[in-house]
C-alpha cells in the first residue's frame, strides 16, 4: 500500500475545508454557512496540531513509562526476595504466623500492579482530555450546521405553498438553495473527517468512541440534507418528489 494511504492525514482534510470555504464566501459571502466553515478551518488546525504535539509528547512518554514499569518490577522483585530470603532463616514456626507475611506480600504485587498500570496508561491519558475537547466542539458544530438547513425546505419554493404567519421566509431560489444544501452536506462530511484525524492518533476507548459518536452523528444530519436535494432535483427534473424530508 503506498504511504499515506493507510490513515486519514490532516493537510488534505484541512487543504479541502480551505477550498470549501473559498467555495461558500464566493456565492454566499453574508450568510452565517461561512462563518461555520471558518470555524471548521480552526477546529482542523487545532486537531493537526493536537495530534502532531500528541506524537511528539509521546515519543518521550513512552521510554519513561516503560522505565519506570522496570524500576517498579525490579523494586518489587529485590523486596520480595529480600523477604522471602527473611522468612527461611528467621521465619516463624508456627503457620498462621506466616500469614501476616504473605498479606504484605500480596499487597506490594498489588500496588506493584496498580503502578505499572498507571505508568503504562500515561501517555493515552494526557492526550485524551485534549482530544476529548476538540470532538466536542466538532460534535457542537455538527448542530450549528444541521441548524443552518433546518428552515432550508425546498417545498417552500412550490407554487402550491401556503406559508402561514409564523412561517420562515425562503430568500433563496431553487438554485441557490441546492448550493446551500450541497455545501451543508460537504460541511457535515469534513466534521466527520475531523472527528476521524482524532482517532488516528488515539487507541484510548472512550477517545474512540466519541469518534464513532460524532461520525454517526454527521452521517444522520447529511441523510437529511440529502433528503431535501432529492426534492430539489425531483422538482428540477419535473418527476414526482420523494418523501418529503423531515425537519
Amino acid at each position: 500500500m503506498a504511504a499515506g494511504l493507510e490513515k486519514v492525514q490532516a493537510e488534505p482534510v484541512l487543504a479541502t475545508v480551505r477550498r470549501l470555504q473559498e467555495r461558500i464566501a464566493a456565492r454566499f459571502p453574508g450568510r452565517g454557512l461561512l462563518g461555520v466553515a471558518d470555524e471548521l478551518e480552526s477546529l482542523v488546525a487545532a486537531v493537526a496540531s493536537s495530534t502532531a504535539s500528541v506524537r511528539d509528547r509521546r515519543s518521550w512518554l513512552r521510554p519513561v513509562s516503560r522505565l519506570g514499569i522496570v524500576a517498579v518490577v525490579l523494586v518489587t522483585g529485590a523486596v520480595l526476595v529480600m523477604v522471602a530470603r527473611s522468612a527461611a532463616t528467621d521465619g516463624p514456626d508456627d503457620g498462621l504466623q506466616w500469614l501476616p507475611l504473605l498479606e504484605s506480600a500480596v499487597n506490594d504485587l498489588v500496588f506493584a500492579a496498580i503502578a505499572i498500570w498507571f505508568l503504562a496508561s500515561v501517555p493515552e491519558r494526557l492526550q485524551r482530555s485534549r482530544l476529548l475537547g476538540l470532538l466536542h466542539r466538532l460534535r457542537s458544530l455538527a448542530h450549528i450546521v444541521d441548524m443552518h438547513q433546518l428552515t432550508k425546505d425546498p417545498e417552500r419554493l412550490r407554487p402550491s405553498f401556503q406559508p402561514t404567519s409564523a412561517s420562515v421566509a425562503m430568500d433563496l431560489d431553487r438554485r441557490e438553495l441546492e448550493h446551500y444544501l450541497d455545501y451543508c452536506s460537504e460541511l457535515l462530511s469534513l466534521i466527520g473527517k475531523a472527528a476521524a484525524l482524532c482517532a488516528e492518533e488515539s487507541r484510548d476507548g472512550l477517545v474512540l468512541e466519541t469518534v464513532s459518536t460524532v461520525e454517526n452523528l454527521t452521517v444522520s444530519l447529511e441523510r437529511k440534507v440529502w433528503q431535501k436535494i432529492s426534492v430539489l432535483n425531483a422538482a428540477r427534473d419535473g418527476g414526482q418528489p420523494p418523501i418529503r424530508p423531515q425537519s
